[in-house]
């Protein structure tokens, strides 16, 4: 109200001086008694004997009118002038922002008070020794204040009535983390033991990512000081006790923290290695990965940290490993050029390309708990070759030979059929290989011979084929029962060297 009360002052003192001015007509009625020489006006008639002479009487000035009921007036109106403005910038009497009065304050003036009450606040520690002070300042104690004081205003302006005395402004109050940490440590050093937080290091025997366990260590409850705070201030106080001896502080990293960290990197070294495309063509032992990488603490969060020099000496073996010539595929076809048995794979070759960054790009694959590293490869295709081939049957010469390609690859003398069981003539195909079969055989008079254990078998009509003779050495000669006797090597060669659908030309 001081700016009510200066402009009624301001008020009192003009009427004052109004007060003050000369008398209406003093003035003019001591100009009109001087005399500027000028001889008295006199009546036309003659005087008389006896009468006292005669002279005119000044002339009264009109009177002036006095104006001090409109001064008075217009004092009072400068003053509900003056209340009014003073109602359009101040916060409603009653209005208390986080328990703090800031009624008749402009918001300005309110900031100053909340902050001010917020930072003199005293804190006595106890149960520690000495009792220590401390100030809300000390502390790091703050509070939004300009913000909580223009919703004050906002809220409950002194020109609405109707707010007066209205619903307090809640306020937070909050202490700065490491300013706190730092003065109680040095007010109080006995109630404070570093907790010890859980880690994660890797077991040798194990193979594998194991934890060290955590230890809850002490200290002052700084959640629990900042609500003793905020609820003093809240009551009106501007001081309060709390205990200063040593609460539980629990570990930033807890065992649940660690264990999940070990199972995630656990669970990354079944896939690290260096891949083209989906193949993992150069896997990393779980031993050697471990020397890569690190389990670094930073402030409470455990993350993963790899060294991209000691990666860098397993890129520099790449390509060792990776580089290889093209191999070129072997297909057996038929007269046809249909693919009978692939007899060797085709294998493209390939080169490992640039490798300038793959070190540091594995370091931060694995960092992000990723063990995949894709490396970059040129490739060298590989050919096809094809190889016809068919076995020719002369059972003229009782020979058979292997031909490929329209080349002999070898001869042999043979055991056809004999008169009475002859070798059937036509063409043919390989459908059957049996390793070893018990051959049972019809004479011609009607009898059954059975022959035990007969190697490398390789059907080609009905029951006819090449196969490996233990019996008789008389190759040459037809003693068969229409198979093609041969020796067991020769057999075996044959078994292995025709494949299914293989074409067989027998004739005479």
């Amino acid at each position: 109200m001081k700016f009510v009360t200066d402009l009624i002052s301001a008020q009192d003192a003009k009427t004052e001086k109004l007060n003050e001015a000369p008398a209406s007509g003093d003035g003019l009625d001591s100009a009109m008694s001087q005399s500027d020489g000028a001889e008295t006006p006199t009546d036309s008639s003659p005087p008389q004997d006896g009468d006292a002479p005669l002279a005119w009487a000044p002339i009264e000035p009109t009177p002036k009118k006095k104006r001090l009921g409109l001064w008075i007036g217009l004092g009072v109106g400068v003053v509900a002038l003056g209340a009014g403005a003073a109602s359009m910038i101040l916060i409603a009497p009653g209005t208390t922002v986080a328990g703090i009065p800031v009624g008749w304050l402009t918001p300005g003036a309110a900031a100053d008070v909340i902050n001010d009450h917020v930072e003199t606040t005293e804190i006595t520690l106890t149960g520690a020794g000495d009792d220590v002070v401390l100030t809300g300042a000390e502390l790091g104690a703050t509070i939004d204040a300009a913000a909580l004081a223009d919703q004050a205003f906002a809220e409950h302006p002194l020109w609405n009535i109707g707010s007066w005395s209205g619903d307090p402004v809640p306020g937070e109050i909050t202490l700065d983390a490491a300013t706190a940490d730092a003065v109680l440590r040095d007010a109080v050093p006995s109630s404070f033991e570093e907790p010890v937080d859980a880690g994660v290091v890797f077991d040798g025997a194990a193979g594998a990512f194991t934890i060290t366990p955590s230890a809850p260590g002490t200290a002052v409850d700084v959640d629990a000081l900042t609500a003793a705070i905020a609820q003093a201030v809240a009551d009106g106080g501007t001081s309060l006790e709390f205990p200063g001896g040593p609460s539980e502080a629990a570990p930033a990293v807890s065992d649940d923290d660690a264990t999940a960290l070990a199972a995630s990197m656990n669970e990354m070294l079944g896939s690290v290695g260096f891949y083209i495309g989906e193949e993992r063509t150069v896997p990393v032992d779980p031993a050697t990965v471990s020397t890569w990488l690190t389990v670094v603490d930073d402030d409470g969060e455990l993350r993963i940290a790899a060294d991209a020099a000691a990666i860098q000496s397993t890129v520099d073996s790449l390509a060792g490993v990776v580089d290889r010539a093209p191999v070129n595929a072997t297909n057996i076809v038929n007269s046809s050029g249909e693919i009978l048995r692939v007899e060797t794979e085709g294998v493209t070759g390939r080169a490992v390309g640039d490798t300038s960054n793959l070190a540091a790009e594995a370091a931060s694959n694995l960092e992000s708990g990723n063990g995949v590293f894709p490396i970059q490869v040129s490739e060298t295709p590989f050919e096809s070759v094809n190889l016809q081939r068919r076995i020719d049957v002369d059972l003229g010469s009782q020979t058979a030979t292997l031909i490929e390609n329209g080349n002999v690859v070898r001869s042999w003398s043979i055991s056809s059929g004999k008169a009475a069981t002859p070798t059937d003539v036509g063409n043919f195909t390989v459908y059957a290989h049996l390793r070893s079969q018990n051959m049972k055989s019809r004479e011609p008079d009607g009898s059954i011979t059975e022959t035990p254990n007969v190697p490398w078998v390789t059907y080609f009509n009905g029951d006819e084929g090449f196969h490996g003779t233990y019996w008789h050495n008389d190759f040459g000669n037809p003693r068969s029962h229409g198979c093609i006797n041969m020796p067991i090597d020769v057999a075996k060669f044959v078994y292995d060297w025709s494949p299914i659908g293989m074409e067989v030309s027998v004739h005479n």
